[in-house]
């Protein structure tokens, strides 16, 4: 049985967002998967484009290994997410309202975000994210 577009995106999100894993993370893709940010401009720290499982796993452990530990954590009480299928079976869209509570009292600050899912197998093919480039610091 394939997996739903739930519980792919469900899966990617903890493995990234909220555990940084980037093993995790590679493991949600398929061997040859694709990883793009189109609007990260090149040689920023986060990559722009990564081919193949073990170079997602080995850029993205790079990047994380560069966050200050203990670094932002979304809110997920305030996040919020709706995910749109396609007339393609293996397309989603993710539209994701990110949280993170203000430092020191202060507002809280919303990143907003869209993610296209191909996926095969129950694993994703390729992905685009598009964010803030500035936001990935």
């Amino acid at each position: 049985m394939s997996k739903s577009p739930q519980e792919i995106f469900q899966k990617y999100v903890y493995a990234g967002s909220l555990t940084r894993n980037a093993a995790a993370v590679a493991e949600c893709f398929t061997p040859d998967g694709v990883f793009e940010a189109p609007l990260v401009p090149v040689g920023a720290v986060f990559p722009r484009r990564m081919e193949g499982r073990e170079e997602i796993r080995a850029a993205l452990a790079a990047y994380y290994e560069r966050q200050p530990p203990g670094g932002r954590m979304p809110n997920l009480e305030k996040t919020g997410y709706v995910l749109h299928t396609t007339s393609d079976p293996d397309v989603f869209i993710a539209e994701i309202d990110t949280v993170f509570d203000g430092d020191d009292g202060g507002p809280d600050e919303t990143v907003s975000l869209v993610r296209i899912f191909r996926v095969r197998d129950g694993k994703i093919a390729r992905l685009r994210d598009y964010f803030a480039p500035e936001q990935v610091g």
